[in-house]
């Protein structure tokens, strides 16, 4: 579904150089602090800039040179994009009528209703989560083989959240082959949907795993200075200063288990992936 090779893109003071490819029926989670390139990514895949070099495909064709019936295939949700707010969604409706040949407008109209969205009232009315919950079924809308979803479930409650993405496991259990590229911050969003992650850091992806071994095999070694220099580094892959010494990252947990005896080894999550890769090693 998505093939990049190489993506470059140079801004003032940052450059975005990275790879990734995702097959059909994947769901891939791209995390990473704010400023790492995640919504640069998402923007060259979409086809909204042009890559300074590098090859963003999508279908096995350039993002920037996608034709209207390629683009009927890509369902996407950004954050900062939507519909004008003096619309309806009966307006939505109309307008998605005559953009998308796969558009059920009955089937629309029936679903956001169930999702509890006022038909008839101004998008400027709604909440934050309603407005949020009318991104993600716009995305939906129209049978799209592959989703790009940029922070859909930002600022939402849990309820909210919960929502939206059990609304997105019931597209894919109806669409089993369609792919969906994820960004969030929420962690716990990402583990209960995600086959796997990309990290990104600076604009380039530090780390690209199964969701599953992250959670079972990955960990965080907390330990003192002295303890710290006598570990074994080789699977280590990142470390943070803490007042009492170190939090090592590690991809093998169980060989510290095993090897050190007393060692304080916690099961590894992806905050703590993104804050001690995305952070200041030592």
């Amino acid at each position: 579904m998505i093939q990049i090779d190489g993506l470059k893109k140079e801004y003032s003071g940052f450059t975005l150089n990275l790879s990734m490819h995702i097959p059909a029926g994947r769901v891939s989670g791209l995390v990473g602090r704010n400023g790492a390139g995640k919504s640069t990514t998402i923007k060259a895949i979409l086809g909204l800039i042009r890559p300074d070099a590098g090859s963003v495909k999508v279908f096995g064709k350039e993002s920037t040179k996608l034709t209207p019936e390629d683009k009927y295939g890509i369902g996407a949700a950004m954050s900062e994009a939507g519909f004008s707010s003096l619309l309806n969604i009966r307006d939505t409706a109309d307008i998605l009528a005559g953009m998308y040949p796969c558009f059920n407008k009955k089937q629309y109209l029936d679903t956001c209703s169930g999702a509890g969205l006022p038909l008839d009232k101004k998008i400027k009315e709604f909440s934050t989560g309603m407005k949020a919950k009318l991104r993600v079924l716009v995305a939906l809308s129209h049978k799209a083989k592959l989703l790009v979803l940029d922070e859909p479930t930002a600022g939402l409650d849990v309820e909210a959240r919960m929502e939206i993405l059990d609304m997105i496991r019931d597209y894919l259990a109806e669409n089993e082959d369609c792919s969906i590229l994820i960004s969030s911050h929420i962690s716990s969003d990402l583990e209960g949907l995600c086959d796997d992650l990309y990290m990104i850091h600076n604009g380039k992806v530090v780390l690209h795993e199964d969701t599953d071994r992250i959670l079972s095999s990955y960990g965080v070694i907390k330990t003192d200075e002295a303890g710290y220099e006598a570990l074994d580094k080789e699977h280590i892959l990142g470390t943070r200063k803490e007042s009492f010494g170190y939090s090592c990252f590690t991809d093998e947990r169980q060989y510290y288990e095993e090897n050190y005896p007393g060692l304080v080894v916690e099961r590894g999550s992806i905050d703590d992936m993104i804050l001690i890769l995305g952070g200041k090693k030592k």
